[in-house]
């Protein structure tokens, strides 16, 4: 299950059951839509699941080298890994709550009921604050979710939401689903730099590591919606097999089926080698690698690994019922 089209076979099955046996294979047409923004490094197969309009993801700018691109332009990952290796300046900035806006007044001419909107921690990006500013000036009901993650354990959380509206959840039963599946998600990574994330500002309670950034290979989290630091290791390789240790020791403790992403940007040999040792020992229910995102990979720098741990889909409201698992 290292490719991303074969993890999700839950997601087809639990979505065809849904639509009701000898259903046609159609996308649902919910009545509450979710927007998210590119943070939440949702693979292709998600965002291709459900109906259009179902999902929208408002794309973050990334300044490299003075120049402004926005992910998924064709030519930022390379790009970007160019002006990382040098050394060049790269920034990232928030969407502007006028993309936020004609992204809810679409949906709303659409016909959708409400909106449910999960972003990046506020403590990271600026992001929330434009959603907020416009909702308060569109007439269809918003409610904006400060995700306080990052990633694919922002990325579980939308997706849970996704499947809640698609069962028919109203915007309250959505939002609560959203909430409750990031409240449960676990994120691990690995930098071989702190730099990155100190030009940042996005460095938090590990600033304290700086003293010491050449000698050693540090270990985050991100908690109450903050990176922060969990271990100090003297090697890249013990710090890749600290993060395996901390995946396997995170899935020990779920009683749910479990989903695993893996998280790489530039270095998808390492990220392939620590899914297999992870799926190999760990055994969870789903588990693949999606591409950390441009906006994201601007502050943690070349050879990130992240692992993210999640339930699977996340708690699901009663009436939805529970996630089910591929065969």
């Amino acid at each position: 299950m290292s490719d991303a089209s074969s993890a999700f076979g839950w997601l087809r099955k639990r979505l065809a059951e849904l639509r009701g046996a000898g259903a046609r294979d159609e996308p649902l047409l919910p009545r509450v839509a979710v927007v998210t923004d590119s943070a939440a490094a949702l693979p292709e197969e998600v965002q291709q699941a459900f109906a259009a309009g179902a999902l929208t993801v408002v794309p973050m700018p990334v300044m490299v080298d003075g120049e402004i691109f926005s992910e998924g332009d064709a030519e930022l990952g390379e790009r970007l890994s160019l002006a990382l290796a040098a050394g060049k300046p790269v920034k990232t900035s928030r969407p502007s709550p006028g993309q936020f806006e004609q992204v809810y007044q679409s949906l709303a001419d659409q016909g959708f009921d409400a909106v449910v909107s999960v972003h990046i921690s506020a403590e990271l990006s600026g992001t929330v604050d434009a959603a907020r500013l416009a909702a308060r000036r569109v007439a269809i009901p918003v409610e904006v979710l400060d995700s306080r993650t990052v990633a694919m354990a922002m990325g579980f959380g939308v997706r849970a939401a996704l499947v809640a509206a698609a069962a028919g959840g109203g915007s309250a039963a959505v939002a609560e689903t959203a909430r409750q599946a990031l409240a449960g998600s676990k994120v691990f990574f690995y930098v071989p730099s702190l730099e990155q994330l100190r030009r940042g500002g996005r460095i938090g309670n590990a600033a304290s590591w700086l003293g010491t950034v050449l000698a050693i290979k540090p270990l985050l989290s991100v908690a109450d919606g903050r990176v922060v630091p969990l271990e100090r290791v003297r090697s890249a390789s013990r710090a890749i097999a600290r993060v395996e240790e901390l995946a396997r020791e995170e899935l020990g403790l779920r009683t749910r089926p479990t989903s695993v992403a893996v998280h790489d940007f530039g270095n998808r040999e390492q990220a392939l080698e620590l899914l297999a040792k992870i799926e190999d020992s760990a055994a969870p229910t789903e588990i693949f690698i999606s591409d950390l995102p441009s906006v994201l990979a601007a502050h943690v720098g070349l050879g990130v690994l992240a692992v993210v741990i999640s339930d699977l889909n996340g708690p699901l409201d009663p009436d939805i019922g529970p996630p089910q698992p591929s065969e």
